[in-house]
């Protein structure tokens, strides 16, 4: 890569995003996964049973989109949906107990992405947690604040035990 210490910080951080989730996806496509399924799973192991357009609203994706990622999910037995008792309309979607277990392995392989990188990977989360924090402090548009709040109530991968 062409004389990286010349590169701006965003694009360091952007490249190193990139990177991370293409393998961890390389990893995930052998359970049957992707990224976007597994951040759903985490929102559900984090708040519940929850309806799908309210899970549209946390991941921050069109309510068509969604569908798309239950739809192979459920297919693959990691999450069941069913109608709302109080709203017939809506779909409250479940994390199945497969669902569950495979949440686990999908952590451990984002674990094993960065496991031969020579930094501290436990440090580098709480750095990038508080570049996140600072930068939406320092710019509090509603949209920035949203994603910050949405950040911090589904918990990472991984984070439970570093």
């Amino acid at each position: 890569m062409p004389d990286m210490e010349r590169w701006p910080t965003g694009r360091l951080l952007s490249t190193a995003a990139r990177l991370v989730e293409h393998a961890w996806n390389e990893k995930l496509r052998g359970m049957d996964l992707t990224h976007a399924g597994v951040i759903v799973m985490e929102v559900l192991a984090v708040n519940g049973p929850t309806t799908q357009s309210m899970l549209a609203q946390i991941v921050r994706v069109q309510a068509q989109t969604m569908g798309k990622t239950l739809t192979r999910l459920e297919a693959h037995g990691h999450v069941s949906r069913a109608r709302s008792v109080s709203d017939r309309r809506s779909q409250v979607v479940r994390l199945t107990q497969a669902g569950e277990h495979t949440l686990g392995l999908a952590t451990q392989l984002e674990r094993e992405v960065l496991a031969p990188v020579p930094v501290d990977t436990a440090k580098l989360r709480r750095e990038l947690q508080s570049l996140v924090r600072e930068l939406a402090n320092n710019h509090s548009s509603a949209v920035v604040n949203d994603i910050v709040a949405a950040a911090d109530s589904v918990a990472a991968p991984g984070e439970a035990s570093n």
